[in-house]
Formats: C-alpha cells, structure tokens, sequence
C-alpha cells in the first residue's frame, strides 16, 4: 500500500454558517440549561453515530464547545460556525492515521480567519479580533494539546503485511500439494502388503531427517538471513518514528507555549 494514499488534505477554508446547527437546534440549544439535554440535541443534530467509547468522547467535544460559547457569551450564529469548525478540523485529524497536526492547526486558523474578515462571498465578519484570541486559545488547550489521544482512538492501527519472493530459487511445494502428495503415499502403502508397509516406514526415516535439515539448505539459509534484516530494519524504523512524533511534539510545545506568551502579552 502507498503511504500517499493514507496522507489527509485539508480541504479549503468555507463559510460554516448552519453548516451543521441549524438555527432550531441552535435555539433549542439556547434554551435548555440541562448538560445532557444539550449533549442529545447535539447528537441528533450533528448524526453523531459512532460506536462507544468514540461517541461519548466526541459527544463531550461538541458539548464542551458549546458550554464555551455560553460562558463568552456567543450568539446562535457564532455557536454553530464553532461547532462547525471543532468538527471540520477533528475529521481532518481522523481521516488518516499519519501525523498531520500542523496541517490540522493551520485549517483551524484558516477557518477562523474566514469568520472574521468581512469579504463576501468568501468571508464573513462574525467573530472581532478578542473573540478570534479567544477561540485559539481553547482550541490550543482542549483539541491540540489532546491531539495524539484523538487520533489514537479515531484512527484505525496500521499494520505492515510483507511478502517477499526470490529471483532464480527453486518453488517450494505449497501447503496442498504436501498434503496431497501425503495422501497418496498413504494409500500406496495401504495397498501394498505388510512387508511394503515396513519398507515404507524405514524410507520415511531419512524423509524426516532431510526435513530436519532444511534449515541447512540454502533456502533456509537465505530465510533465516531475510527474516533477521527485516527485523532490524523494522526495529530502526520503529525508532525513527518515535523520534519523529517525539520531535513534532516537542516543536508543537514550543509553539503553543510562545502563542500564549504573546496572547499574554496583548493583554
């Protein structure tokens, strides 16, 4: 399989006005101070149909979304665009099991820029300039610093299956083909008479001990030779990529920490 075909793009930034909480939902949402009452309109209005645990975890995404929206003392049009964005950015995040988290940041900022600069029909003035620092800000906290745990739960584990063949060696017999030769051995030999049974049994002893030496045989030779390469490339590319995740979460630290050092500073 081609790693190119696992890779994620990001889709381009679009207006998400009602894309997803209708202005109904968005009203009711309004009304209801119940969590759980909040957390089944959010289900039924975003077709939430995931099996457990991922549904009780992207149930409370959504719903502490919202509760956010509350205590900023967001509007119904500004409440959906939110919800609208956590969803576009968490889908890019789960479409693919490979580290995109820069690609996921920067379809976040983008979204959010689309909702804050007024140039119809591309965009749309709905957030000011504290409301954006504000929603980056709880973006960065809850959803980015939370990233590997969303893709470790949402995407499924990849697994490398591995086949190898060789040029100028000899096929060896398949599984059927041994025994279908075995089978016909036993009739020959049920066949025959007793004496021709005990030959059988006398050739069947050197039969067993070439078996205990293919190991020796050059096929195995080359086996043994293959499987502990591969081992070892496998075991170098194992640690190649932790360090890689180790390094791309260090650098993502390093962002998130400068961002609110100049966040802080605005203030």
């Amino acid at each position: 399989m081609d790693i190119r075909s696992l890779e994620s793009c990001p889709p381009k930034a679009r207006i998400l006005l009602w894309a997803d909480l209708s202005y109904s939902d968005a009203e009711e949402i309004t009304k209801t101070k119940s969590i759980p009452e909040i957390s089944r309109i959010l289900c039924q209005a975003l077709h939430i149909e995931a099996p457990d645990p991922q549904r009780g975890i992207v149930l409370e995404l959504y719903t502490n979304t919202v509760l956010f929206c509350r205590q900023k003392k967001f509007n119904k049009e500004q409440t959906s665009v939110l919800l609208s964005i956590i969803k576009n950015v968490h889908q890019l995040n789960t479409e693919t099991p490979l580290n995109n988290m820069d690609q996921c940041f920067t379809y976040c900022s983008e979204l959010v820029l689309c909702h804050s600069v007024r140039r119809p029909p591309f965009s749309m003035d709905l957030f000011n300039s504290e409301q954006v620092t504000e929603i980056m800000k709880y973006f960065i906290n809850t959803y980015m610093r939370h990233y590997l745990l969303y893709k470790y739960v949402f995407t499924p584990e990849v697994h490398l299956d591995l086949s190898l063949s060789y040029v100028g060696m000899p096929e060896e017999l398949t599984t059927e083909q041994l025994e279908t030769s075995e089978a016909e051995n036993e009739t020959e030999n049920e066949a025959n008479g007793a004496n021709e049974q005990e030959m059988a049994s006398t050739e069947i002893l050197p039969t067993e001990t070439e078996a205990s030496k293919q190991d020796l045989s050059p096929i195995g030779e080359l086996r043994t030779i293959v499987q502990k390469e591969v081992k070892e490339e496998v075991m170098r590319l194992t640690a190649h990529l932790e360090k890689c995740l180790q390094e791309s979460t260090d650098q993502l630290n390093t962002a998130l920490t400068s961002l609110e050092t100049r966040l802080q500073r605005k203030k």
